[in-house]
């Protein structure tokens, strides 16, 4: 039995999603704004710290057992934590872009953002790219499934509770049928009950508000 590394593409697509609209939100929002600006700046720290955990995780999980045992491979993994790195940056220089444009809605800081998210969205992309071509083969020959389950485990162990639940209505957003319940189904019975519940409407509110539609796209 192998593991199901096609959940990582499922995750990888909000992620693309997400980084592009966040610089088309931001750029949309008017000077003094400070309103939609503090709503959009929510959901933006919620970015940041997701893709952050999502990385974290597999720096801890993946590539350790990966290096072990690879041979010629090993470059890849090497070059999945230098991109690692290098993404790390641009969230920091998002990170510190944010608080001053949350707090004045300012046109300058504005633009300062703006431009961080669309760099960071650069790298990201190359990045993303890059995995699900060359690193997602060689986790599915030399990663056990329980190891690659290890590496799920630890996204919701650092995450907050309600957050988790926006970050499941981004993967679910864009996920086929046959996506949504493969991932649905790798989560504990209560987790399901509690998204079907609780989380789903709570997502689609929160989504229309982020987006300022009137229909979850």
């Amino acid at each position: 039995m192998t593991p199901n590394t096609h959940t990582m593409v499922v995750i990888h697509r909000a992620f693309r999603r997400e980084s592009r609209l966040l610089a088309d939100l931001v750029d949309a929002v008017e000077p003094g704004d400070t309103a939609r600006a503090g709503t959009l700046a929510a959901h933006l720290r919620d970015y940041l710290l997701g893709l952050h955990n999502h990385h974290v995780a597999e720096d801890r999980y993946l590539w350790p057992p990966l290096l072990a045992r690879v041979d010629l491979d090993a470059d890849i993994v090497l070059r999945m934590a230098a991109q690692h790195e290098h993404l790390a940056a641009t969230l920091a220089t998002i990170g510190g872009a944010l608080p001053g444009w949350a707090a004045t809605a300012g046109e300058h800081e504005r633009d300062k953002l703006v431009a961080a998210l669309v760099d960071h969205r650069a790298v990201l992309i190359g990045h993303l790219d890059d995995e699900e071509t060359t690193l997602l083969p060689l986790a599915a020959r030399h990663l056990t499934v329980a190891e690659w389950r290890a590496w799920g485990r630890y996204f919701p162990s650092v995450t907050p509770k309600p957050v988790l639940l926006t970050y499941l209505g981004l993967v679910l957003e864009d996920a086929s049928p046959q996506e949504r319940a493969s991932f649905l189904g790798e989560l504990p019975w209560y987790a399901r009950a509690v998204w079907h519940l609780a989380g789903r409407p709570r997502y689609t509110h929160h989504i229309r508000r982020i987006r300022n539609t009137r229909e979850t796209s």
